[in-house]
């Protein structure tokens, strides 16, 4: 059972990444907005800009992974 609930939350394709990957970037942008209001200047354009590079770091990392776990199989 708990196998089951496992493979309901495991990624298995790159069409399944790409929409994970989008919902990450979307609350990246968001929190990227809420930072340039509570720091304006050029402190909350960094902290803005920092936060897409999380997305773009993490993305790289879970479509790396679809393709080991494909060499491996």
């Amino acid at each position: 059972m708990l196998m089951r609930l496992k493979n309901l939350f495991t990624i298995k394709s790159k069409f399944e990444a790409f929409p994970v990957i989008y919902g990450l970037a979307v609350g990246a942008v968001e929190r990227g907005f809420h930072y340039m209001q509570m720091y304006p200047g050029i402190a909350g354009k960094l902290m803005f800009a920092v936060c897409p590079i999380a997305v773009f770091m993490a993305g790289s990392r879970i479509l790396d992974s679809i393709d080991a776990d494909r060499e491996v199989r």
